[in-house]
């Protein structure tokens, strides 16, 4: 049972980010449903989220040169994008589990469902204490069984953990924060400040010589600088020496970006930011809410600092109701606002069923650098500095409003010699990446990425110069 169909779904999205609407006329959308077994449209969620994306280059490319070109998406081909991260190999070896043991569903003591996350030390280590058990998935479900799901729920919240309950469709629409996240559209482009118009000089790339900075962490912030990158932009991804990594995800997500680490604890480390901020176009963030903030880097302050930023800010829940400042990555949120309960539901088995592809976190990417690029387009054409707001959860809200399908189950899951068609290979540092190719194909700026991923933290604080490799 599908409704719009993909050319009307990115006519929507590419609406409200304000695009002309002549532009839709140089798209071309192939492939059909399922892309992958779900019951949810998750291949025309991959596929209108990088279209407007690509979309949105080209048009940048032409308010600089004054041509146009053609932007192509194969519906396949962008599910896979979806799933990146699984297909990425340095020298051809599989990349270890990204999750932690004990990390995932278990079943309360009324008789209700949880999800846990722990990859990261801190989460998982809060919650073993939370739970007072053994670093165990035994010793984890015994003791959630003396716990009824929604008071642990909270319970995690407020020890700034992450764990959600799962609940089905109607739950979260009556949920207060499910309210608040109806009220909010997919995304915001918003002007925040002053600037004057200032047109982007001609070049040969969309994003030529804009310099973004990318404080994001995990998947959804990583896919929109990773994809920045792609159209040309010189991205620095900032993490913290502190803060750790994630293998094989942080590789496949830094191709095309320079990584750096500065302490934002320290003062002059703060500062060192302030001074890349005052050369860079394009802000991205996706820290807890409210972190960034109280260093200093709100959109406000960044704007004040940096007269013509675009700031690009992402969240759990979104920036209203009472979870708005909840920490959340995108299977809790697929847990907690319905779509894993629909899932389950649809497929006929009990308990969370999750996507087959971190899809909110990669269509929020996506979606993150579209309105990122529409924003710097109003910028060129209306001066202003612009703040750009998505959530994992308001993403979710457009996946299941765009209908569901009867047989989505039918299709196969892809395996990696299934998509052999669409990797690609580089020389790192690292050692010799293979990777999916992006879905969008420009018919006049071929995408790709200049720079090898590398260990985080291996270039210095700097900008490069504009002719330096």
């Amino acid at each position: 049972m599908t409704n719009a169909t993909p050319a009307q779904i990115l006519a929507d999205l590419w609406a409200a980010g304000a695009g002309d609407a002549e532009a839709l006329s140089r798209v071309v959308l192939t492939g059909e449903e399922p892309a992958l077994p779900s019951s949810f449209r998750v291949g025309v969620l991959a596929q209108a989220s990088i279209a407007a994306a690509g979309l949105a280059a080209t048009e940048i490319w032409r308010l600089r040169n004054g041509r146009s070109q053609s932007v192509s998406v194969d519906m396949r081909h962008a599910a896979i994008e979806f799933r990146s991260e699984r297909h990425a190999r340095i020298a051809g070896q599989t990349p270890p589990p990204l999750w932690d043991k004990i990390a995932g569903v278990y079943s309360t003591g009324d008789g209700r469902w949880v999800r846990l996350h722990t990859n990261f030390p801190h989460h998982r280590d809060g919650i073993l204490k939370l739970l007072q058990c053994a670093y165990d998935r035994e010793a984890v479900q015994a003791s959630l069984l003396k716990w009824n799901a929604e008071p642990f729920e909270t319970a995690a919240a407020e020890a700034k953990l992450v764990a959600t309950m799962m609940r089905s469709p109607a739950e979260w629409a009556a949920h207060a924060q499910g309210q608040a996240v109806a009220g909010l559209p997919l995304i915001e482009i918003t002007r925040i400040g002053e600037a004057p118009p200032r047109r982007l000089p001609k070049a040969e790339r969309p994003l030529s010589g804009v310099r973004v900075l990318d404080l994001t962490r995990v998947i959804a912030g990583p896919v929109c600088g990773r994809t920045l990158a792609a159209y040309g932009a010189d991205v620095m991804r900032v993490t913290g020496p502190h803060l750790p990594g994630l293998g094989a995800h942080d590789i496949d997500l830094g191709r095309g970006k320079l990584s750096a680490e500065l302490d934002l604890r320290a003062g002059e480390e703060r500062e060192r930011l302030a001074g890349l901020l005052r050369e860079a176009q394009v802000f991205v963030q996706g820290y807890r809410p409210g972190g960034l903030a109280a260093l200093g880097f709100s959109p406000d302050a960044c704007a004040e600092m940096r007269p013509g930023i675009v700031a690009v800010t992402l969240s759990a829940y979104g920036h209203m109701g009472p979870w708005a400042g909840r920490r959340g990555f995108d299977s809790l949120v697929q847990t907690a606002s319905g779509l894993n309960h629909a899932e389950a539901e649809a497929a006929g088995v009990e308990g969370p069923k999750e996507l087959p592809a971190q899809a909110l976190d990669h269509a929020t990417g996506f979606l993150m650098a579209f309105g990122a690029m529409r924003a710097l387009a109003r910028k060129a054409r209306e001066g202003g500095s612009w703040h750009v707001r998505v959530s994992l959860a308001q993403t979710g809200r457009w996946l299941a409003g765009l209908g569901r399908l009867d047989h989505g189950f039918a299709v196969a899951d892809p395996t990696h010699d299934d998509i052999a068609d669409l990797l690609d290979e580089m020389d790192t540092p690292l050692g010799r990446l293979t990777f999916v190719r992006h879905a969008a194909v420009l018919s006049e700026t071929p995408v790709r990425w200049d720079r090898p991923p590398t260990r985080l933290g291996a270039h210095a604080p700097l900008w490069p110069e504009p002719d330096e490799e």
